[in-house]
């Protein structure tokens, strides 16, 4: 099986800001440099076959170049215990366009739709019970912001998960035109 998302990566210098955030949340399980991305669709875990269709039904997919700029923090929860810490991007328009197009790609292959409502963010922390408040971090970085940055492809990650979180090898590139 193969445990498969679509996404980006941000250049290494907007990598570098965000792991410079990176601290201040005791007990936070903080990204690496390796799986700091954008999703722009989950697909899960498929067998061999239909990762291989997969592949080729992104490299189907069209969407011009476009520009980025990291804008905020934020925090997602259940139950109102923070979960993850993230860092926000915008303008959410193209990425929503991008992400509709890979999801009605795949939805032509037979996978499911996408349900939650997308939105578009890199994530910097997991937290567990154990971890503490979030509260200072977002409010010593509500005002992270980048210059914009040029985005001129997506990758198709495939994810492993151990010990110490998961890993990501992109395993194949498809070029915005």
């Amino acid at each position: 099986m193969h445990r498969l998302f679509v996404g980006l990566r941000p250049p290494a210098e907007i990598r570098q800001r965000l792991l410079a955030l990176m601290g201040g949340i005791p007990g936070a399980r903080w990204q690496t440099d390796a799986q700091l991305h954008v999703t722009l669709r989950f697909v899960g875990e498929v067998e061999r076959r239909v990762a291989e269709d997969v592949a080729l039904a992104l490299s189907n997919v069209h969407c011009p170049p476009f520009e980025l700029e990291l804008h905020g923090v934020g925090e997602f929860d259940t139950r109102g215990r923070p979960n993850a810490v993230w860092a926000g991007v915008r303008p959410h328009a193209p990425l929503e366009g991008l992400h509709k197009k890979i999801d009605q790609a795949l939805v032509r292959l037979g996978l499911e739709p996408e349900r939650r409502t997308y939105l578009p963010h890199v994530t910097l922390a997991r937290m567990n019970a154990a971890a503490g408040a979030t509260s200072r971090f977002l409010a010593d970085h509500a005002g992270l912001a980048s210059p914009p940055f040029a985005v001129g492809h997506f990758l198709l990650f495939e994810s492993r998960l151990g010990r110490e979180g998961a890993s990501y090898e992109a395993v194949g590139r498809y070029p915005l035109r």
